[in-house]
């Protein structure tokens, strides 16, 4: 970079956890002129050899102009050669995140003005509202229409005896889980009343076959969509079910880059891009596959099961954007991690934003604590099983 121009000088990455228990893995970019932006990987049971993609990544980066994004992403993405894989692309994600917060420091300025403005003042979101019982989910979705949000959101339910959900067991037969998934549904409906939104998230967990089946069940309780209703290796499987499926279906949140977006939107497969900012290779990525689904009027409702960092990317993409559908907020934003995020996006009545006033991303991180309160690297996550002892997605 001209010797005149703002440089990369570190890359720093953090596991850590925070006061409400929970694992975070935040890179910080660091630049020659104080200023540093806070990106997050996606997928954090892949920490470590993340780790290592970042410090290989370092390589390019370090001592490069933050503002030259586009150049960036693709020396990290092509670099290799070979295209980058998914554990490359997490490391990317968080990296180019970093970069963007960095450039709306650089100016003063929110970063969804650098990505064309905003179309909206606020953003509206969903939370989680899964109980542990048919008892409980209902009483937790009733909780958040109360807090003001506009949408419930849960998932497949695992199976331990008809019309039960206990969460706990680590069993999921289809034929019974979509029975509970049917009567779960006419439960929340009746109590949130038809005016709330429900999201379900089959979560990969069903076939085909039991997809359109469960499907063709649960449209009399008008879902505003139903999310991840296939494993993700195979987008040309979409073909088949949107054949077959009237409901509105998101998709998208394992995917890595622009490319297995490719065919979903090309032919219409899906109604909402569930993009994971940071899986799929940040904002520059992020915002490439937006617009491009925008042109077949296809929403999105990118993935955030993250912190606050990668709910900040999200918002800020979704405030420069015309076609956003909703946007996923487990939790609402400043009521958890405050030791670790001192400073997090805006929220109230079921929206969030990012202040106009507050430049980058909108979100701070405590070096500190995050040194002090270290998390292991990896971990799995539990498969399921069926009745037979044969594995099903978790």
């Amino acid at each position: 970079a001209p010797e005149d121009l703002m440089k990369i000088t570190e890359i720093k990455s953090y596991s850590v956890s925070s006061g409400d228990g929970r694992p975070y893995f935040i890179v910080k970019v660091e630049t020659d002129e104080g200023i540093y932006g806070l990106g997050e990987i996606g997928i954090r049971n892949w920490g470590g050899a993340i780790t290592e993609a970042i410090k290989h990544l370092s390589e390019i980066v370090i001592g490069q102009d933050p503002w030259s994004t586009e150049r960036l992403w693709q020396h990290m993405f092509r670099g290799g050669f070979f295209p980058a894989d998914k554990v490359y692309c997490c490391a990317i994600s968080a990296i180019d995140i970093a970069l963007w917060d960095i450039k709306g420091k650089a100016v003063n300025m929110p970063v969804y003005k650098l990505l064309g403005g905003p179309v909206r003042d606020k953003v509206v979101c969903y939370p989680h509202t899964q109980g542990r019982t048919n008892e409980e989910l209902v009483e937790n979705s009733v909780k958040a229409v109360e807090e003001g949000w506009k949408f419930v959101r849960w998932g497949q339910p695992e199976t331990s005896g008809e019309f039960e959900y206990r969460g706990t067991d680590g069993l999921l037969e289809p034929v019974e889980s979509m029975r509970i998934a049917e009567k779960q549904m006419g439960m929340v409906r009746d109590a949130v009343g038809p005016d709330i939104q429900i999201c379900f998230d089959i979560h990969t967990r069903l076939d085909t076959a039991h997809a359109v089946q469960m499907c063709k069940a649960l449209e009399q309780f008008k879902p505003y969509f139903i999310e991840d209703p296939l494993r993700s290796e195979n987008p040309a499987s979409y073909r088949t079910l949107a054949r077959h499926v009237s409901l509105p279906i998101a998709a998208g949140e394992q995917w890595a880059t622009k490319w297995p977006f490719r065919e979903v939107i090309e032919e219409e497969l899906i109604n909402y891009a569930r993009i994971d900012l940071c899986i799929v290779g940040g904002l520059t990525e992020a915002l490439k596959i937006t617009h491009w689904a925008e042109t077949h009027y296809i929403d999105i409702v990118p993935h955030n099961p993250l912190g606050p960092v990668s709910a900040a990317a999200c918002v800020n993409l979704c405030m420069a954007s015309t076609n956003v559908g909703v946007q996923e907020m487990p939790r609402q934003p400043g009521t958890f991690a405050t030791d670790l995020f001192p400073v997090q996006i805006e929220w109230e009545d079921g929206y969030a934003w990012t202040p106009s006033d507050r430049p980058g991303l909108g979100v701070d991180f405590d070096e500190a604590v995050a040194q002090a309160n270290p998390a292991p690297l990896n971990g799995w996550t539990p498969l399921l099983r069926r009745n037979d002892g044969a594995l099903t997605n978790w």
